[in-house]
């Protein structure tokens, strides 16, 4: 399963993408700086070929806004449990805003004291995790961010779901080498990426997944119905268990199976937990010249390996999604028609005329 043929997509400008997701957030009472926020998570996520957590989301998040379980102005305030450790609770607004306050709260702790950790409960799906080790590697700091999620895959040796594909992200900002972006999913293959292939009548390689009956399947939504499989089998399952402590146990949150499944259940609020970690990275060496010369000297070393059979190039963590994403904004974003439609007919239900433009 890759991303979508240039025969069976359009190619839709980045800028537009960002106006028409801005556009019916903006109808649903969202102030405009928090749709800022939102829109620009989506759409980075689009950018970067993460598409599972882009602006297909929207009818997702827009049927929680209706249920009254997704809060879109609530008064967000941190408390500072130490100088350097502070709590948010999000009061169940949008997680992209709740992980986004977060970082920026953590950025702004660890330039005063090199380091700050920042807990977050009574949030939401917060989307792709690299969205806030961005935000805080394009400011000279290295992050951490954990968050967990509803229940899709089970412990080593089982075949109920009890823990989410929790992502987990880590950066930290380089020289002329580049920056180390690494953002990963506990388990074999995203669930979003498994729904984006059953929206799209796509099979999935075989691995992905368990059905119901806990069997190997390549059907989408059969998967969807049963189990994701973790990485690596027990380290895997161990590395969702670790995300769901911090992200959740630690904080406040739900945890150990109870987050709500947000595709499955419109009524309740989730309460998914964040935890982040940020850190001045120049801290023990002294220098930002030194941290720089550091990272190219272990990045350049890295590409430059002797290749096995097989291999044209060595890539480092987050590489191929940062020139995707440079592509993408000269080239456009890549949805499918029957993805653009289902959007029109979010914009048609709101009265909203913004509409997706192709790229000229």
């Amino acid at each position: 399963m890759g991303s979508v043929e240039e025969s069976h997509a359009i190619r839709i400008n980045p800028s537009s993408s960002h106006a028409f997701a801005k556009s019916i957030l903006l109808s649903y009472g969202i102030p405009t700086d928090r749709a800022d926020i939102v829109a620009d998570a989506l759409v980075l996520a689009d950018l970067r070929g993460v598409d599972s957590h882009g602006i297909n989301r929207l009818p997702s998040y827009i049927a929680r806004i209706k249920a009254g379980v997704l809060a879109t102005d609530p008064v967000l305030e941190f408390e500072y449990k130490t100088p350097v450790l502070a709590i948010l609770d999000a009061k169940n607004t949008f997680g992209f805003v709740a992980g986004s306050l977060a970082i920026d709260e953590g950025i702004k702790i660890a330039s005063t004291y090199g380091l700050a950790v920042v807990g977050v409960k009574h949030s939401n799906h917060y989307g792709m995790a690299s969205t806030y080790i961005l935000r805080a590697v394009q400011q000279g700091f290295a992050a951490f961010a954990f968050t967990n999620a509803s229940r899709s895959m089970p412990p080593w040796g089982g075949k109920e779901p009890l823990f989410g594909t929790s992502p987990f992200a880590v950066g930290v900002p380089g020289g002329q080498a580049g920056n180390f972006v690494l953002d990963m999913s506990p388990s074999v293959a995203a669930r979003g990426k498994i729904r984006k292939a059953a929206r799209r009548g796509e099979s999935i390689p075989e691995g992905y997944a368990l059905d119901k009956d806990g069997k190997p399947t390549t059907d989408a939504q059969a998967a969807l119905d049963g189990v994701v499989l973790p990485i690596g089998g027990p380290k895997g399952s161990g590395l969702a268990m670790m995300m769901d402590i911090f992200g959740g146990l630690l904080t406040g949150a739900a945890f150990g199976g109870d987050v709500v499944d947000m595709n499955k259940d419109a009524n309740t609020p989730q309460n998914v937990g964040h935890w982040f970690l940020v850190y001045r990275p120049e801290t023990f060496l002294g220098s930002k010249e030194e941290l720089h010369a550091r990272m190219d000297k272990l990045l350049d070393r890295t590409r430059k390996c002797e290749k096995a059979d097989g291999f044209e190039r060595i890539y480092v963590s987050g590489e191929i999604e940062a020139e995707r994403e440079m592509e993408n904004r000269k080239m456009g974003i890549l949805y499918t028609q029957g993805e653009i439609e289902a959007l029109h007919q979010l914009a048609k239900e709101i009265g909203s005329k913004s509409m997706l433009e192709p790229m000229i």
